[in-house]
């Protein structure tokens, strides 16, 4: 890849992707994934079927209040000792749900409650989770009743209970309903229009943790209290109010609510106007940290009687109260967990909120992979190795199934390369965030080998290499640290991640670099080579995405850095695609950064020594665009027109979004329904 200073070188198809990759989140809380891994079954007919176990998935665990022993319950932890069943009819959800047993129910159709307004009453020591983004719950919700306990509710979208009433007082139609229930988590759910709250945690219910949901389009949105007792617990984190009108939450008589990393929006120019934010009623004791307001009227609020005490909370285009005041509490005496900065939220929470793909799909029975082998790496010795290549070499060639590679949390300063000879290996961090386990090095495509045998070239100088198929990283950060500044005297493409395989999976990982960041290749130019990136950072400033693989960036943060001199210029993509091939697909996605407004390009179009035959392509749609992006975001290189190639947008939003135009071409709603998700992916459903 060249260098910019040098020489060249619809109406949507709504087709759900099955991943089976890790979403267990962790107290962390700076969006991390965490490292259960797994495989569920999904030969289930249209009435449940049971697994011969549960997948690692089911086996997540809350953070927050939720994961704090008390009332004879050590944490959160739902179904996962008992069986794992999907369920595609109402019936199926009810008699599992309310079973005496523990169960992981995965919910895999689009169940209409009947009659309108149920809740199905749910009963201690479950998990109920959508399977990707097909598990919905239509026109009612669920209820959970005085002492039951140890109940998670993921990645469903539950929707649709609204009377046609806006202050319904006749319909107590909501979606998640706590009375007296303890030790609840409520994760990555879209829960939206309902008669009345989307979530109620009343009469003491405790040790509740609500996080990475959209709640939107209500009026009661979120309420907690309805006692004069103080007793709950609640954590509410990384949720994204949208368009809600009260009760965001109203928290009445909380003993402990910590609240961070949440944003709240009130766009302009609809119709539902926010009255308040969050509110501290009664004697409630709340913390509010690194919380992001849009628009809201009267943003922060509080009793008299109350507590809320504020830090590092941003507000934009408010109106009204916003207050603080009391004294509250340390919620780290109560739980671990860590803040991401504050103008990170809302780019964060959009790419981040709501129901995944990956969670709670599932491969089918002919496809089932035999039990991982695990290797363990730590630094210090108390693993199997020390190094992650190490790890690697001891994977045998054609190894038949997967084996795992886990390193422990610690910074691995080396460069590390998975052979093409040794397929389904899985490199992932054990940490509870990706930023705990770190693989890194400083080569550049003009450096000279330790051998004198030449330079590395761009794809040499990679951090981490995989050149096998079915291969997967996964929870870690990989990084090239080469100084661009000490360098300006040799070609500074330094690659920290390459792949030149087939169906390869990156998910909740971060890509540090500069130029050339991530570079995503298939074995040879006839060869077919997909990669399906989620729930992941990537940052850098030239070509920092690029090459002839077949590519969806999905639901991940794509941050633009300032140059090794200071100045904003660059290029997000530069695709090499083959004719005839799809080429990188950036989806439901933020692009972000501190770099000049109007300075980056959405990319350019590489033909690699001037090759004719290649006809590179990105689409970017449904992805927030910062002010960064310029109003013209595709240029030429190497004397090729981009407008000859394939460059598109679709529906996207934010300040470096705009209309369309020959200089700036958008798909129709048509075009749109050939260039999703899965149209990228083909025959291939990513799993675990």
């Amino acid at each position: 890849m060249t260098d910019i200073r040098r020489k060249p070188r619809h109406r949507r198809r709504r087709t759900a992707v099955a991943v089976g990759v890790p979403l267990a989140l962790t107290a962390a809380g700076t969006f991390a994934y965490g490292t259960d891994l797994g495989l569920f079954g999904a030969d289930a007919q249209a009435s449940a079927s049971a697994a011969t176990a549960a997948p690692a998935w089911a086996t997540a665990t809350a953070d927050g209040f939720a994961s704090v022993d008390a009332l004879g319950q050590k944490g959160t932890y739902g179904g996962r000792d008992g069986k794992t069943v999907t369920v595609k009819t109402l019936a199926d959800l009810e008699k599992y749900a309310t079973a005496a047993e523990p169960y992981v129910i995965v919910v895999a159709a689009t169940i209409n409650m009947n009659p309108v307004g149920k809740e199905i009453k749910v009963a201690s020591d479950k998990t109920i989770v959508g399977s990707g983004t097909s598990g919905q719950i239509v026109g009612g919700g669920f209820f959970l009743g005085t002492g039951v306990h140890n109940v998670i509710i993921r990645n469903l979208t539950i929707r649709d209970a609204y009377q046609g009433i806006w202050n319904d007082k006749d319909h107590d139609f909501d979606a998640i309903q706590m009375d007296g229930a303890h030790h609840v988590w409520i994760d990555h759910n879209d829960l939206r229009h309902m008669a009345d709250g989307l979530i109620d945690v009343r009469k003491d219910s405790t040790n509740i943790t609500v996080s990475w949901n959209k709640l939107s389009d209500n009026n009661k949105t979120f309420g907690i209290g309805w006692t004069t007792n103080v007793v709950t617990d609640i954590t509410i984190h990384h949720n994204w109010f949208r368009e809600t009108e009260q009760r965001n939450p109203s928290t009445d008589n909380a003993a402990h609510a910590h609240l961070y990393n949440n944003f709240l929006e009130d766009a302009a120019g609809t119709t539902i106007k926010s009255s308040y934010g969050n509110y501290s009623r009664g004697r409630t004791k709340m913390v509010l940290e690194n919380s992001y307001f849009q628009g809201m009227s009267n943003p922060v609020t509080r009793d008299s009687t109350a507590a809320i005490v504020q830090k590092g909370n941003t507000f934009v285009a408010t109106s009204g109260r916003n207050e603080s005041g009391g004294t509250a509490f340390d919620p780290k005496t109560f739980y671990t967990y860590s803040l991401d900065k504050t103008a990170d939220v809302p780019a964060l929470l959009k790419a981040g909120v709501g129901p995944r793909s990956n969670i709670g799909t599932a491969a089918t029975a002919t496809t089932k992979a035999a039990a991982a082998t695990t290797l363990t790496v730590a630094a210090d010795g108390s693993g199997q190795y020390r190094t992650v290549q190490a790890a690697v070499n001891a994977v045998p060639a054609s190894n038949p199934s997967r084996v795992v590679i886990s390193a422990k949390p610690g910074t691995y300063r080396e460069v590390v390369k998975v052979p093409s000879n040794k397929p389904h290996v899985t490199i992932q961090g054990s940490g509870a965030s990706r930023k705990d386990t770190v693989i890194v090095y400083g080569n550049a495509a003009g450096m000279t080998k330790p051998d004198g045998s030449g330079t590395y070239g761009t794809p040499g100088s990679a951090t981490l290499s995989v050149q096998s198929d079915d291969s997967q990283v996964r929870n870690l950060t990989v990084t090239n640290d080469f100084d661009e500044s000490k360098h300006q005297d040799i070609a500074n493409q330094a690659v920290a991640l390459l792949t030149q395989a087939d169906r390869i999976v990156l998910d909740g990982v971060i890509v540090n670099g500069d130029q050339d960041t991530l570079e995503l290749e298939t074995a040879a130019k006839d060869k077919l080579g997909r990669v399906y990136i989620s729930n992941s950072y990537i940052t850098g400033n030239v070509d920092f995405i690029f090459g002839r693989a077949t590519v969806v960036v999905d639901k991940s943060v794509i941050t633009l850095k300032k140059r090794w001199n200071g100045t904003s210029a660059g290029y997000v993509t530069a695709p090499s695609t083959p004719a005839n091939r799809k080429g990188i697909l950036i989806n439901r996605s933020a692009i972000t950064g501190d770099v000049t407004a109007g300075s980056f390009f959405l990319g350019r179009n590489w033909h690699p020594g001037g090759d004719t035959t290649v006809d590179p392509q990105a689409t970017v749609r449904d992805t927030t665009l910062s002010a960064a992006i310029k109003s013209t975001p595709w240029t030429d290189m190497g004397g090729f027109s981009w407008k000859d190639d394939r460059f598109a947008e679709y529906r996207n939003t934010g300040a470096g979004a705009g209309t369309a135009s020959t200089n700036r071409p958008h798909l129709t709603d048509t075009q749109a329904t050939g260039q999703e998700v899965a149209d990228w992916l083909g025959d291939w459903t990513p799993s675990a």
